[in-house]
């Protein structure tokens, strides 16, 4: 997900660092627009340095002002069809009169035009110039047209002057956002560990037993908590991927030493998804040389740690979420692992199928937990770890409910 931050001319452009960082947190990106007085109070560098991203300061490139470049002429357009949503903050008196009367005079305001994404704006100014009666009413025009106003805080303000006008605190313009995007914050305060990918059992110095889980499932359950405010501790087996920069990620190879890492990681959880594909035999004994071609031999194989049960033996209040991928008996099957493993939750599928599952970015799942059973229809894994992140939010609200009589 992607969205774009516009920054305008205040004191409180320095602020918009923070808010930076803050979205990087749960997996966004975020592309920074200045406008031309913003670049008065903070450098451009400061945030492509944060964001890792170009900083867009104005319709033309430095050095193209007299310059027909068609790339930079029509970059609004690709900005406005790229992102997810648009954010103002600070949004000054200036530019708030820019968006209401549809005056498209800059890179920013331009963007706001063509883009048809949600808007959010965290206004910032003078306590006069809030009040003002010009200023409430280009607000309330806004507010007609769909977009998301941040009500700024009173308090002591840069100017000298005590009443309305601060902006809002970070973690409120975030959660704004993040609510304009659909991504409500009912994870804050959990830790999520999940395990994703596959493990490799040594056979040789050259070969392994391993199966074919791509890790795709385990990091859109990563991505997607982080996006509902929770802290993710991702232990991932061996994948092409690159997790989520604010997860807390341990690489494993094997399934001895995922289960390490997961019972070192468990006290720190309210929250384990184990959906990671873990081999459930390995060599009993791993030959030191590469095996020569001879002919036919025998492999010795014996059970890899069992780190769901061990999990659920060891748990105290957190919640316990499984995957199962079978071929058959699906439902039976799994319901007898939800049974076996102690868990709260487990999510199967039918990895007979092609298309979805193992090396696809799109599954076919059931839920189950001990109240209810939830089909999820071939969808994206991004899709599926919403709904398995939306009965864990249901697990917990049901524990915390009082028993009826």
């Amino acid at each position: 997900m992607k969205i774009a931050l516009g920054v305008t001319g205040g004191i409180a452009a320095y602020k918009a660092a923070e808010i930076v960082r803050l979205l990087q947190d749960r997996g966004i990106r975020v592309q920074v627009v200045m406008t031309r007085a913003a670049q008065e109070f903070v450098r451009p560098l400061t945030f492509a340095a944060l964001s890792g991203e170009k900083v867009i300061t104005g319709m033309f490139s430095p050095g193209e002002e007299h310059t027909a470049n068609i790339d930079s002429a029509i970059e609004h357009i690709a900005v406005a069809q790229s992102i997810d949503a648009l954010l103002v903050a600070p949004a000054t008196a200036d530019v708030l009169a820019h968006f209401a009367l549809g005056i498209a005079s800059d890179f920013l305001t331009t963007l706001y035009l063509a883009t048809t994404a949600p808007v959010v704006v965290a206004p910032a100014m003078n306590v006069n110039m809030w009040n003002h009666p010009a200023t409430q009413a280009n607000l309330e025009i806004l507010r007609q047209r769909g977009v998301k106003i941040v009500e700024p805080g009173s308090g002591y303000l840069a100017c000298g002057m005590t009443g309305a006008g601060r902006l809002a605190e970070n973690e409120a313009i975030v959660a704004a956002l993040l609510e304009a995007l659909g991504a409500s914050q009912d994870l804050a305060g959990e830790t999520l560990l999940i395990t994703a990918g596959p493990t490799r059992e040594k056979i040789d110095p050259a070969r392994y037993l391993t199966n074919r889980s791509s890790g795709r499932m385990g990091y859109a359950m990563a991505e997607a908590a982080l996006r509902r405010g929770a802290r993710v501790l991702l232990v991932s087996g061996p994948t092409a991927l690159t997790p989520p920069g604010a997860a807390e990620t341990t690489r494993v190879e094997s399934a001895e030493q995922m289960r390490d890492a997961v019972l070192n990681l468990l006290p720190r959880a309210t929250v384990v998804i184990k959906t990671a594909a873990v081999s459930d035999y390995r060599a009993k004994s791993a030959s030191p040389q590469k095996i020569k071609r001879k002919g036919p031999i025998t492999l010795e194989l014996e059970p890899t740690p069992d780190i769901l049960k061990e999990i659920s033996l060891r748990k105290q209040a957190q919640i316990l979420v499984g995957f199962a991928a079978e071929t058959e008996n699906v439902l039976e099957n799994a319901r007898q692992k939800l049974a076996a493993k102690q868990l709260d939750a487990i999510v199967v599928n039918d990895v007979s199928r092609e298309g979805v599952g193992f090396d696809s970015d799109r599954n076919e799942v059931t839920i189950i937990t001990h109240d209810e059973v939830v089909d999820v229809p071939e969808t994206t894994k991004w899709e599926v770890a919403q709904r398995v992140l939306d009965q864990v939010v249901r697990i917990r609200q049901r524990r915390k409910s009082p028993v009826q009589a």
